[in-house]
């Protein structure tokens, strides 16, 4: 969503008492406030507001504009779906001089005093007036974990796909060919459909470049796990979610890299696997060019 530099009137809902929306005027923002957030996507309705709906921009907003005595205009790194869960997800809001100057040990109490406990202030920075998390990023990173067999995960049950079917997955041959993905390609096979033919409407591109694709096993907390790690510049819609469906095809024996070659090409939704739960999916981290963030304070 493209900043707004505007006053509104009304209240928003959502807030801790009302708070009258004056949205902070571009010729007062001093620098950008990047607040590195977690969350578990569980209890959430994805990122994005949305009416009548429990979502994370809902509940940051409602904090910011508490603490702000204002109203904020967010940016996110990337819009996460409902269900999927974030370690390292970046949101930037633009500041005053004056709130520039707040300590970041207070700053940070006070938002994790407004935040539920579903949502971690995991860390502040400052950038500059113009930064964005959304167009200044470089690089996204995402980890998606699987569970097979019969015994139920304990402490990964939050945030793994449990294939109670599936005794094992071939987590070599997934990676072998995850590596046809590598590299700028056309995407639309691993898009939703709907959202590909909007952005083809608006005259918008599928192309992306994924850096990085790997499938390993893990484990974590003491157990063993499927984990695949994905880093590129952006995503479309559901794009890692089908990746990991697509890959877990491969995994079981049910398809080879070749298929997985072939679907990529075809440029067609229905060419490629399943689409993989959300709760298995973590947004991990997000790259900014070197100087573009300070600590703050």
């Amino acid at each position: 969503m493209e900043r707004q530099n505007m006053v509104r009137g009304d209240i928003r809902e959502g807030a801790v008492g009302p708070v009258r929306e004056l949205a902070l005027p571009e010729d007062l923002v001093a620098g950008a406030l990047a607040i590195t957030i977690g969350y578990r996507g569980e209890g959430f309705a994805g990122y994005a507001e949305q009416p009548g709906q429990r979502t994370v921009a809902g509940e940051l907003r409602g904090a910011l504009q508490t603490l702000l005595r204002r109203d904020v205009d967010m940016e996110c790194a990337g819009r996460t779906d409902a269900g999927v869960s974030a370690l390292g997800q970046v949101v930037s809001v633009p500041v005053s001089a004056e709130e520039a100057q707040r300590p970041a040990r207070r700053l940070t109490a006070s938002l994790v005093a407004l935040t539920p406990d579903d949502l971690s202030i995991r860390g502040l920075r400052l950038g500059g007036p113009s930064f964005s998390a959304r167009f200044d990023a470089t690089q996204r990173s995402y980890r998606y974990r699987i569970c097979c067999g019969p015994v139920r995960p304990v402490l990964a049950w939050d945030h793994a796909w449990w294939l109670r079917s599936v005794p094992a997955l071939d987590a070599d041959a997934m990676n072998e060919a995850a590596q046809a993905l590598v590299g700028e390609h056309d995407f639309r096979s691993f898009c939703k459909a709907t959202s590909a033919h909007l952005l083809e409407a608006d005259g918008r591109s599928t192309c992306r470049c994924l850096s990085k694709v790997r499938v390993s096993r893990v484990c974590e907390a003491g157990e063993e796990l499927v984990a695949v790690d994905v880093t590129g510049n952006a995503f479309l819609h559901n794009m890692v979610r089908i990746i990991v469906g697509s890959l877990v095809e491969v995994g079981r024996g049910h398809r080879d890299a070749a298929w997985l070659e072939g679907a990529l090409a075809a440029r067609d939704r229905s060419a490629a696997g399943p689409t993989a739960p959300a709760k298995g999916l973590v947004f991990e981290r997000v790259d900014y060019p070197d100087g573009a963030l300070e600590a703050w304070g």
